[in-house]
């Protein structure tokens, strides 16, 4: 079922055409990606697709009950509510609705109205009506949907009453899609919703969109995260759409099949076009062939002509080199410990590791561990660090910043580079920002006026130009669009020194990493090998533990059996003592009562009618055996409730 379509979508800003002829189908549990250069217009597409853009031509059909959530790309709450009660607003009719099911159950235990019979039973009726529709409409589920999707988002540990006011940029971006989530629109508009998230968090998040009851729409730069999520992408190139059905990695093979298809048939008819058009020239002014000639002229006029095909792949062109090879011993970190003022408790301690020359160490970790902070230890730039960091020989570090806060605002492109290396003539300064996609007079515009892909070509280009021998870079990928992306990481591929980074984009992990680094609060596991293998021993030490678990629970399973055997022993044991008991005492009052009835006996003997003294012995020795079989029934009461008891635990 078709759920959103765009019809030949044109949008313009001023003389700029952005978008001519867009077509694009959203059918129900669609997972979309929209792909192409920055600049393209993805975000546009998705803002228009949401409402909240114009286009100029074209048509946009949607059932009118097909709901559309929307998230962009800087979005974050802004709310003076705590984290609970903002999330909670997404539940507002079934809030309302729990109110009054409350409402009704106290009119229904109200004892007065039990009087009009008539009167309760439609209240009973009006309550089974609400409580039907407060189940449809998952009354039961919400507040568990509400967790749910915290502990996703990394918000477990949190308080959830917590003002979000209080919250830093990425955990308000964190908690609009959140937000979003929660409501289950039909049609799913996110654009890089990847921002802002962690690994685990993105793992968590693939997982929910693939689970997802409707359908989604993504613009994201991250590749891993479409391979996992996508099975339809839309390329946006030239200002037009072209559809092709399968994941990212099955769009780039596609595409460039379709390309090199394409090539083959331009090439053909540019072929028989010029043997057409060197057949009528030889040939148009002899009698003998002229009639030929001009059919051939026909044809030539009559034929569709192919364009040359063409890839919006214009990419930046760039490698890093080194002035001098570092020692082999670049880095050696040892107890490190980081906090941001001196009576702070530690954001991380106990961390410990080794770097040698031709070393690509990826650092990951949950948000807040300090990954950043320890890259900034490295480079002594922060205060309150403890432990020992020894730098090997010949070591230049060279520093990607993923804030970009090394970049002066009111400087243009060209002074950014020209103050940092004076002796460069402008032309080579020019051509090396030309090598990073700036043209002409872009090299004259302000730090503040570029865009964040910008800013990090920037960024870029001066840390080519420093040939340090190790690269410190905290999230390089940022801000990069795919092509771009792609270009760092052969660049990287090619260097020849040692590389540090910092990152959540796994597909850059996975090309560039030769070792990962898991951080926590208490320190840091070395991993030897790339990001899939990470995972792969992350599955295994995670199946030891299940294992281990298992283990220990069977241990205890078997124990606790063990240790119930012996109960069991000493229950029957005390058991056959008990009745043991009762039945010496059983007989013991059997002897007594014999003993009453010899002596009664005797009592009635006319022979002793007169002899007081004797009926005297006789009547006290019924009352000390009477006494006697009192005392023995008070303990065999009291044992047979015992054993009733251990009959009762078997």
């Amino acid at each position: 079922m078709i759920v959103m379509q765009l019809d030949n979508i044109g949008k313009s800003f001023g003389a700029d055409t952005i978008l001519s002829k867009i077509k694009l189908e959203v059918h129900h549990r669609d997972r979309i990606a929209i792909v192409g250069r920055n600049g393209a217009g993805k975000s546009t597409i998705l803002q228009i697709m949401a409402g909240e853009a114009s286009y100029d031509e074209g048509d946009i059909y949607k059932p009118k009950d097909v709901s559309i959530g929307y998230l962009a790309q800087h979005s974050g709450l802004d709310s003076s509510e705590t984290i609970w009660n903002e999330m909670l607003s997404v539940f507002s009719e079934i809030v309302k609705l729990e109110y009054e099911l409350r409402e009704l159950e106290m009119q229904m235990a109200n004892p007065e109205g039990f009087d009009d019979d008539e009167s309760y039973q439609q209240l009973l009726a009006t309550y089974d009506q609400k409580q039907n529709e407060f189940q449809a409409m998952g009354g039961f589920d919400y507040e568990a949907d509400i967790k749910s999707i915290l502990q996703g988002l990394n918000f477990g540990t949190f308080d959830y009453q917590t003002p979000i006011n209080d919250l830093s940029g990425g955990q308000k971006t964190r908690l609009a899609l959140g937000k979003l989530l929660l409501a289950k629109p039909d049609v799913l508009i996110l654009d890089e919703p990847t921002n802002h998230l962690d690994i685990n968090t993105l793992n968590w998040l693939e997982n929910y969109l693939n689970s997802y009851e409707g359908a989604v729409v993504i613009v994201s730069h991250d590749r891993y995260f479409l391979d996992q999520t996508v099975n339809v992408v839309y390329e946006v190139a030239f200002q037009s759409s072209k559809r092709y059905n399968g994941n990212y990695s099955y769009y780039l093979q596609k595409r460039q099949e379709d390309y090199e298809l394409q090539l083959k048939h331009y090439e053909k008819q540019q072929s028989e076009i010029k043997r057409l058009e060197d057949f009528v020239q030889r040939n148009i002014a002899r009698d003998s062939t002229s009639k030929r000639a001009q059919a051939r002229r026909k044809q030539l006029e009559k034929m569709e002509r192919i364009e040359r095909p063409d890839l919006d792949d214009a990419s930046a062109k760039f490698n890093f080199d080194i002035k001098q090879k570092s020692g082999n011993d670049v880095l050696k970190v040892n107890q490190l410990e980081a906090r941001y003022g001196a009576i702070d408790e530690p954001i991380f301690q106990n961390v410990t590791f080794n770097v040698n020359r031709g070393d690509r160490i990826a650092i990951v970790g949950p948000n807040g561990v300090g990954k950043t902070t320890l890259l900034k230890a490295i480079l002594k730039r922060m205060e309150f660090v403890d432990g020992v960091i020894q730098v090997g020989t010949n070591v230049e570090f060279g520093y990607y910043d993923q804030e970009q806060t090394t970049l002066n605002r009111s400087k243009t492109a060209l002074d950014e580079l020209w103050d940092d290396y004076p002796l460069m003539n402008e032309k080579d300064v020019r051509t090396v920002l030309g090598n990073f996609l700036f043209t002409g007079e872009e090299v004259l515009k302000t730090v503040s006026m570029l865009s964040g892909g910008e800013k990090a070509r920037v960024l870029l280009a001066k840390l080519m130009l420093q040939q340090a021998n190790v690269l410190i870079m905290d999230e390089p990928t940022n801000h990069l669009d795919l092509d771009s992306k792609e270009v760092l990481e052969s660049a990287l591929a090619d260097f020849p020194g040692t590389i540090i980074f910092v990152s959540h984009d796994r597909y850059f992990i996975n090309r560039i990493a030769t070792q990962v680094l898991e951080m926590n609060h208490h320190g840091v596991k070395t991993y030897l090998g790339d990001y899939d293998y990470y995972l792969e021993k992350k599955q295994e030490e995670a199946e030891i533990q299940a294992m281990e678990a298992a283990k220990q629970e069977q241990q205890s399973s078997v124990n606790t059996t063990k240790s119930q055997f012996e109960q069991d022993k000493q229950v029957k044991r005390d058991l056959r003592k008990l009745e043991r008991r009762i039945e010496t005492i059983e007989s013991s009052i059997q002897e007594h009562e014999q003993i009453i009835e010899n002596e009664q006996a005797r009592m009635n003997d006319p022979d002793l009618a007169g002899d007081y003294s004797t009926l005297q012995e006789i009547n006290d020795t019924i009352q000390e055996n009477q006494q006697a079989i009192d005392d023995l029934m008070e303990e065999w009461e009291t044992l047979q409730e015992q054993r009733d008891m251990y009959e009762s635990s078997q």
